[in-house]
């Protein structure tokens, strides 16, 4: 456990490096997790950029702040609820996302909604950052500029084969020419490990950022060039859509758990699965189950299940849909559900046909010299593989898992914003910062997030340690296990009527990079699973 000034987490080495000199220079914790997510948008440009979305929790007791700022990207106003229901192939078995006849919501122009990332990331450095909003650029910009080495958890998303008629990593890379030309080899492959990507048009763009803030994206230069891209490709953004863009702050959605306190975002993101689940598993002596036996993972996966039936008949943009939130988060509502998982009762969650994640996220966690704590989510959904020429930079592909029905939680719907799990989290303990926690992971978010949660709280865990156990997911009927869990406890359960599944991956289901606080001392956990890193400064 370090004894340090401040310390950053992320699931890039070379982010999380730029985070850390930013803390040395003075900055705080809204510079290190700006600087560090520019260019994560960088070195993992099919997970993140700033035609992305998040969420990011902000603790400044130096200031007296406590927010969620919450960028979802909206829907363009263009978008209809009934537009693609006649095309519905399918619904992904995990829950992320819909399968439709021509892929239209998933890869190419009408998959994408407003960017917001940019937005989110000017916003919060106007109001809390101290650096100069260029210095907080520039590293971003060096590294596209440089370039930077294919590292094995990017080749093994660029090499996803895609499931349940979703494009692959590939088709995504290789959209435009742009992609081609930036991301795959000459014989028309995606760049294997140890390759070079070098993207000077998007240290110009970035440039064009540094100098004019924002605003460069959403009413100037930037803009105007998006919106002709959209009209001539038949993209569903205006400039009305950008112009009128604004991320959203907002008080903590609050909880508690065996006498800590909980901060976490509002729907439409993953916060509320986060608590109601904590909620049910603190009627359980967790600890005397025991950690990832068959009825510990039995326990968990019933509370998983019920949380994902409640996110997917209430959970949806609560400016558009009446999200009954205290009743899913109150602690009367989950001893319903306790009862049922204590007499064994298996909760049933209603899917349209079967699939697997998605994992095109990343977090960013830090905590700085005088206590401030951010920790942000942010992710381009399942990448558009749409770059204009001569940007540089991906869009998000976040249209694809609104629900094309009408009259659903999630239904499309002009300026809505669509369910996501992500759920950048804090954890207080007698009223101080204990954990600063979040993962990327598409709808297993929450799931990650709770189990090094409870790593922590029920069974002790470092933050290392926590994040690098062997985790498990339920967000179907079946329950999905990664190769580290073992065969022994998978036997239980299929004796117990439940159909396992198991992943060839040892690692999975989110990657959570979070902090933990031990007496003004910090200990890092980044998820092994992935290439990031812990640094102390």
């Amino acid at each position: 456990m370090a004894k340090a000034e401040g310390i950053i987490v992320a699931a890039q080495a070379e982010a999380a490096e730029v985070g850390a000199l930013m803390l040395r220079a003075g900055g705080n914790a809204v510079d290190a997790a700006i600087g560090c997510a520019l260019v994560q948008g960088v070195v993992d440009p099919l997970m993140c950029g700033i035609a992305g979305f998040g969420s990011a929790g902000i603790y400044f007791p130096s200031k007296k702040v406590h927010k969620y700022l919450d960028f979802h990207a909206p829907a363009p106003a263009s978008s209809r609820p009934d537009m693609w229901e006649h095309l519905i192939e399918g619904e992904a078995r995990d829950g992320y996302g819909f399968i439709l006849k021509g892929r239209v919501n998933d890869v190419g122009y009408q998959s994408i909604c407003v960017p917001a990332s940019l937005k989110a990331y000017h916003e919060m450095h106007s109001k809390l950052g101290v650096l100069p909003w260029r210095d907080i650029v520039a590293p971003a910009i060096e590294w596209a500029e440089r370039g930077w080495m294919v590292r094995p958890h990017v080749e093994l998303f660029w090499s996803d084969l895609g499931m349940m008629g979703r494009a692959s990593g590939l088709e995504r890379l290789a959209f435009t020419t742009s992609g081609r030309r930036l991301y795959c080899r000459r014989d028309g492959t995606a760049k294997k490990v140890g390759d070079w990507v070098h993207n000077p048009e998007y240290a110009n763009t970035l440039r064009l950022i540094a100098e004019g803030g924002s605003d460069v994206l959403y009413t100037g230069e930037l803009g105007d060039r998006i919106v002709d891209d959209m009209r001539n490709h038949g993209g569903l953004i205006t400039a009305e859509d950008l112009a009128n863009y604004n991320p959203i702050w907002r008080n903590p959605l609050r909880g508690s758990y065996r006498g800590y306190g909980i901060t976490t975002n509002h729907p439409p993101g993953g916060g509320i699965m986060l608590l109601e689940m904590l909620n049910i598993l603190e009627e359980f002596d967790l600890s005397g189950i025991g950690h990832n036996s068959a009825e510990y993972l039995r326990v968990v996966c019933e509370a998983m299940k019920r949380a994902t039936v409640d996110k997917d008949r209430h959970v949806g943009d609560p400016a558009f849909f009446d999200v009954p939130i205290e009743r899913l988060t109150s602690k009367a509502y989950a001893a319903e559900t306790v009862r049922d998982i204590t007499a064994g009762v298996k909760v049933d969650v209603p899917r349209f046909n079967a699939g697997f994640e998605s994992k095109d996220t990343t977090q960013v966690s830090v905590v700085d010299r005088d206590g401030n704590c951010v920790t942000m989510t942010h992710s381009l959904g399942m990448p558009s593989g749409v770059i204009t020429d001569g940007f540089g930079f991906f869009y998000n592909g976040y249209m694809a898992v609104f629900d094309p029905r009408s009259g659903r939680a999630n239904s499309i719907t002009p300026g809505k914003a669509r369910f996501t799990s992500v759920c950048p989290s804090i954890i207080f303990k007698n009223d101080k910062p204990y954990l600063v926690i979040g993962a990327p992971g598409a709808t297993q978010i929450a799931m990650g997030v709770l189990q090094a949660i409870l790593n922590v709280l029920d069974f002790n865990m470092t933050m290392t340690e926590a994040v690098s156990a062997p985790r498990f997911s339920a967000t179907s009927n079946a329950i999905d296990v990664s190769n580290r869990i073992t065969y022994g406890v998978t036997r239980q359960l299929g004796s117990l009527g439940y159909e396992v599944i198991r992943s060839p991956y040892t690692f999975g289901f989110a990657a959570v990079h979070g902090i933990r606080i031990v007496e003004d001392r910090f200990d890092g956990g980044a998820d092994p699973g992935h290439d990031g890193i812990a640094l102390a400064v």
